[in-house]
């Protein structure tokens, strides 16, 4: 039996209903993958979907699409999409337990590729 690659929250998947709602009758849902950029290296990408990929992963939840880069997978095995609106932003969080280190602003991150392995032994240990 396959897993999630990643999951998300009941604000992000209200989050991204929203967008869907006010993006017009062709999205679908949105697109999240890794680029090279900012000081800590990497950044996250979110875009609008209008035709989805095959190549992708999809993850539903609460009615939400959000679908995953292939060349991202590896990046956000383990991580847990969130939204938040504070004082002072809002926006998409992610909770990732391969990233190792953000810049100071938060808006760029170093993330290393999953540890399969332990992801397995993991999964064997909340099966048991």
């Amino acid at each position: 039996m396959g897993f999630a690659v990643m999951t998300m929250t009941e604000a992000a998947a209200t989050r991204v209903k929203a967008i869907v709602a006010n993006s017009g009758p062709d999205a679908q849902g949105i697109r999240i993958g890794i680029k090279k950029g900012g000081c800590a290296g990497m950044e996250y990408t979110i875009d609008l979907v209008k035709e989805a990929d095959a190549k992708d992963d999809l993850i539903e939840f609460s009615g939400a699409k959000v679908w995953v880069q292939p060349s991202a997978v590896l990046y956000l095995l383990g991580t847990q999409m969130d939204f938040e609106a504070t004082k002072m932003r809002s926006g998409f969080t992610f909770n990732n337990p391969n990233q190792t280190s953000a810049c100071g602003c938060g808006e760029s991150v170093e993330l290393q590729a999953a540890d399969l392995a332990a992801l397995a032994k993991q999964r064997e240990a909340a099966n048991a």
